[in-house]
């Protein structure tokens, strides 16, 4: 998907047993964040409390940032519901919903390619910004040392302006 695109509607069932549509969210920003629990760079961005403190701070400001978990249940990194549940408990996850996609179908469709993908919807329903979460590919990296290109966007975009950088190469 290319930054200005319409991003593609989707239903998802989240661990709390919810059915979400991302048309639900129309006129607000949405943040896609693509996840898997046994990934080293999502492990890197969540122990330190830096991805949940990211969600918390653009929820806060109106953002609605949906979790995406599209792990194929035979893939060795796949968790469960109640797994998933007990994850984002002791994480101390802030997203508005952790969903589950475990045939894949929306990744495919956003073109998610790894973990954690970032996608950045604006008001409009448009994609404003996929990629990379920061512009340090090295799980050793620490990520409050590093350009986080999520958060600029949604900076730019809650200021009203346009996104300066509106794609990066993801990495995970």
């Amino acid at each position: 998907m290319e930054p200005g695109s319409t991003a593609p509607d989707f239903t998802l069932t989240s661990i709390e047993g919810e059915k979400v549509q991302l048309s639900d969210y129309k006129g607000k920003m949405v943040v896609l964040e693509w996840f898997d629990s046994g990934c080293p760079f999502v492990k890197k961005h969540s122990k330190g409390g830096h991805m949940q403190a990211l969600q918390e701070k653009y929820k806060a400001k109106g953002v609605v940032w949906l979790t995406i978990n599209s792990t194929n249940p035979d893939h060795k990194d796949f968790i469960t519901t109640e797994q998933s549940k007990v994850l984002v408990k002791n994480q101390k996850i802030q997203c508005t919903a952790t969903l589950q996609d475990p045939d894949g179908t929306v990744g495919k469709s956003y073109g998610a390619k790894s973990t954690p993908h970032m996608f950045i919807i604006n008001s409009d329903g448009k994609l404003a910004y996929q990629g990379a979460i920061d512009d340090h590919p090295d799980v050793r990296s620490d990520p409050k040392d590093a350009r986080n290109y999520v958060q600029q966007a949604l900076d730019e975009l809650l200021a009203g302006k346009t996104v300066t950088t509106a794609r990066t190469k993801q990495y995970g």
